[in-house]
Formats: C-alpha cells, sequence, structure tokens
C-alpha cells in the first residue's frame, strides 16, 4: 500500500514538473520579437494606403468630384470616406511593423504623428468637409512613408485595394 501511494505522488510530482517546463519554455515577450517578416508587412500595408489613398482620394479630388454639383460626388465621397479610414488603419499598421525592423523604425518613428493627424480624415472625406490642405498633408505623409521605406531598403509601390477591402468585406 505504501508503494502505490509513493508511485501515485511520484506519477503527480511528475505531472507538476511537465507543467512548470511547459509554463518555462521561452516565449517571445515584445511585440518586436512576436512580429514576423516586419519589412514585408510593412510594405504591403503602405502599399495599401497609397493605392488607396491615390486611386480613391487623390485622383478624383485633382478630378473635380468632390466639387459642389460635379456627376457622382456623393459615390465618390463615399468611397474617398472609406479609403481615408482603409489608408489611416494601414499606415497605423505599417508604423507597427517597422517597430519590428530596426532599420525601418528608426525611418518611420518620425512620421507616427504625421499619420495620427489623419485620424478624422476618412469622415471629413466622407462628409465633404475636406481642404485642399488635408488631401496635401495626407499624399505627404504617404510619400514620407514611401521615402523611409525606401531609404531602409523596403520599397513601397501602390496596390489598389477593392472597394470590398475598403468596406472591410
Amino acid at each position: 500500500m505504501a508503494v502505490q501511494a509513493l508511485t501515485a505522488q511520484a506519477a503527480a510530482w511528475q505531472e507538476t514538473a511537465d507543467e512548470a517546463a511547459a509554463a518555462a519554455s521561452p516565449t517571445p515577450s515584445t511585440p518586436v520579437e512576436k512580429q514576423k517578416f516586419a519589412k514585408t508587412r510593412f510594405v504591403a500595408n503602405a502599399g495599401l494606403a497609397a493605392g488607396a489613398t491615390y486611386q480613391w482620394i487623390i485622383k478624383p479630388y485633382r478630378e473635380g468630384k468632390f466639387k459642389k454639383g460635379a456627376k457622382g460626388r456623393t459615390f465618390a465621397l463615399v468611397k474617398a470616406g472609406l479609403a481615408g479610414a482603409f489608408a489611416y488603419n494601414r499606415l497605423k499598421a505599417a508604423a507597427d511593423n517597422a517597430k519590428g525592423d530596426p532599420l525601418l523604425s528608426k525611418a518611420v518613428a518620425p512620421l507616427t504623428a504625421s499619420i495620427e493627424s489623419l485620424k478624422g480624415l476618412g469622415s471629413k472625406l466622407r462628409k465633404g468637409n475636406a481642404s485642399d490642405a488635408d488631401v496635401t498633408s495626407l499624399q505627404n505623409v504617404i510619400n514620407g512613408v514611401k521615402g523611409a521605406g525606401a531609404g531602409a531598403g523596403a520599397t513601397v509601390t501602390d496596390k489598389v485595394p477593392s472597394l470590398s477591402q475598403l468596406s472591410g468585406g
């Protein structure tokens, strides 16, 4: 009977030791360590932001589609609002991706305040309240992110998202 009790106790200790070993195994602890393919993800996110910005905001703005009385103005403003929110989201993601690469993080860090300044752009565009300064600011931020990527060896090319991607569908 004593042998059975000792065997049961030894089994319990072994189980506890196995659980402790599993809990003590090394795992990535910081977001930088957890992020794989940071440069590739940065390029993809920045490219989507740049493509959405050009296709759905800058190009229609230059064509005068946001002006009062323009044909298709409402639809153009809705698409631009979605694109503005999408671009902001992708730029934030690109900035987070940049933190996973030492060279990119140094290049993109100065742009995070500029990216934050775009937070309300989507709603401004949707409501038709965006000005020349807002569109120029957006274009400057996109160019800054592209330049920072190029300087860190991560060339960003525009990738136009579909309307379903813009709306999150």
